[in-house]
């Protein structure tokens, strides 16, 4: 479903200096993450949106081709990032704003964030909920209406009743309703399948349940499990029948451990996980996608009166800063990891900060170039097309000023994007 939603996609068309259909580009150094060997003066060639050869030297650019020098910079796959909400952005004003704004103004609104997005040298993301704005984001930008990474949506990720993505929480008794199925909430095996079609049918591409209690939801519990193992299955099952991956928000152990065992293939922040928990993770071969940038962020701005709502507060301040260590520890003990930020609670456009954080407790730094690059792929079952430069892949690339090998701080400054072929900022 995946792979035949970005093969099907319309060229993004932007009009760069390099939107010519064949491309040579440059390098001064190439990392292609096929391993962790770099090589000096190397020729990649694009054909439209694929790299049609790579060659070794500056090869001579034929007068039908556009060059692109890259000869005094240090070029890679662009990264994608597993954790985003594209629609929106942490503020002071968000819990008004849904009151507020009508999915037309998210939408306009969101445009900016897909901008800084792809900018910041993130040229996948997946989105992991929001109102259903992020699929027509995801057709926009495929259209070439606006400019912006690829989107791999979830639509609106599945809650039980009064669960972390219950979109009634927080509201007056007469606005709450009974929220079903087709707004995301479930509490049965039937509900958790229809659900899942619900969101095939809203042209998702990927499912998220919300497995436990969340920080920053109108709601006390920031930890404990909100889906039996059975739901969880139910939703994975179905999922699997329309090629989609599953993603669980988990914060608490035993919400973390059922996510597991009911078959998901990632847990998002695990900010709780046991030993054992890493331990049935691994036997599974289930990814963790950790966001550290949202943990650090909401510790923070919870520090600042009147940024959360008080029943939020408490929340952030025990969750948020315990992140770090559980990437630590996780890593450590050998998780497999996949990157995400979940942007939208942090910045939009600061993503790459989260290699720093992976790097700052312990993680090589081509290991954590690996996890928005070659381990994201896999997680997405799109290895075929992404996660390096290689010959019949997409040419989705980023330059930098140096080697992040030597100094990760060279990827918060991207001076140079190429998505599918075509130049999005020089």
């Amino acid at each position: 479903m995946i792979k035949t939603a970005i093969a099907l996609a319309a060229t993004l068309l932007i009009l760069t200096a390099t939107n010519a259909q064949l491309t040579y580009l440059h390098c001064g150094q190439l990392l292609s993450m096929e391993s962790e060997r770099v090589q000096s003066e190397m020729t990649i060639i694009v054909q439209g949106e694929r790299i049609s050869e790579i060659r070794k030297g500056y090869a001579e650019v034929p007068d039908t081709a556009t060059l692109v020098d890259l000869s005094d910079k240090f070029v890679m796959p662009g990264w994608m990032d597993m954790h985003v909400h594209i629609e929106h952005e942490s503020s002071p004003t968000r819990y008004l704003d849904r009151f507020r704004q009508n999915d037309s103004d998210v939408a306009l609104g969101a445009v900016k964030y897909c901008n800084r997005t792809i900018e910041a040298g993130f040229t996948t993301v997946r989105d992991l909920g929001g109102t259903g704005v992020n699929v027509s984001l995801k057709n926009a930008i495929n259209r070439g209406e606006i400019v912006g990474p690829r989107i791999l949506t979830a639509e609106k990720a599945l809650a039980t009743t009064g669960g972390h993505a219950d979109p009634s929480n927080g509201m007056k008794d007469e606005l709450k309703g009974d929220p079903g199925p087709k707004e995301g909430v479930i509490n049965s095996i039937e509900e958790a399948k229809k659900a899942v079609r619900q969101r095939y049918k809203n042209g998702a591409d990927c499912i998220k349940i919300t497995a436990t209690g969340g920080v920053l939801s109108v709601a006390k519990d920031g930890s404990g499990p909100q889906f039996t193992i059975e739901e969880v299955k139910a939703v994975v099952d179905a999922a699997a029948d329309y090629g989609f991956v599953t993603a669980a928000h988990a914060h608490g152990d035993e919400g973390i451990r059922r996510a597991v065992q009911g078959g998901i293939h990632s847990i998002e922040h695990g900010t709780l996980m046991s030993e054992e928990t890493m331990k049935l993770m691994k036997e599974k071969g289930t990814y963790y996608v950790p966001t550290i940038s949202a943990g650090k962020f909401v510790a923070e701005k919870a520090a600042i009166p009147g940024y959360y709502p008080k029943i939020i507060v408490p929340k952030a301040l025990t969750i948020g800063p315990k992140i770090q260590e559980t990437f630590e520890n996780a890593y450590n003990y050998g998780v497999k990891i996949a990157f995400g930020t979940d942007a939208g609670v942090s910045p939009h456009g600061d993503n790459a900060k989260e290699f720093v954080f992976m790097t700052e407790v312990g993680m090589p730094n081509f290991e954590a170039l690996q996890t928005a690059t070659v381990n994201a792929a896999d997680l997405m079952n799109i290895s075929d097309d992404f996660g390096t430069l290689t010959v019949g892949k997409y040419a989705d690339l980023v330059a930098l000023e140096g080697s992040p090998l030597d100094n990760i701080e060279v990827t918060l400054n991207v001076p140079f994007v190429m998505k599918g072929g075509l130049v999005v900022k020089q």
